[in-house]
């Protein structure tokens, strides 16, 4: 490859990660803005205003077209860092999309430790983080499978 062809190689992946860091960052700077929280109506309520921000219209085609642009794969990435909590001081990791059953709890780093899969410790993040009165609160019913602990979800 030619340095001009490497250059521009370059020049596309540092776009792409600055595309993937800036997409990153408004997501997890923004998902507290659209009330209630940890609901697909939130989710809804971001993916509306960024079209709207984008220059789409406010119409079913253009949220879709929106949607389109942004492509699966990427939607994807932005749903699961909406529906994310990394609670560094406790060492614990909390995945929460509506869609699924049940709340993941596992430790950020797994050399980090466990401490923040204990029973208490993970009701007073859950707590913190607004999911308590969408969860089971009852640690009997959660399940343990190594490094990660699965909660119910109520109703």
């Amino acid at each position: 490859m030619t340095s001009a062809g490497a250059s521009t190689d370059q020049a596309t992946a540092l776009q792409a990660g600055l595309f993937d860091f800036a997409l990153g960052e408004l997501v997890r700077q923004h998902r507290a803005s659209f009330p209630p929280p940890w609901t697909t109506e939130s989710w809804a309520k971001l993916l509306i205003w960024l079209a709207l921000n984008c220059g789409a219209d406010g119409s079913r085609e253009g949220l879709e077209a929106f949607a389109g642009a942004i492509g699966p794969r990427t939607m994807a990435r932005m749903r699961r860092l909406f529906f994310e909590r990394e609670l560094v001081a406790i060492n614990l990791k909390l995945m929460a999309d509506p869609a699924e059953a049940q709340v993941l709890a596992l430790p950020l780093e797994p050399a980090g430790g466990e401490g923040g899969l204990d029973a208490a410790t993970l009701a007073e993040a859950l707590e913190q983080v607004g999911l308590a009165e969408q969860v089971s609160t009852d640690p009997h019913s959660w399940v343990r499978h190594e490094s990660v602990v699965a909660i119910p979800r109520l109703g």
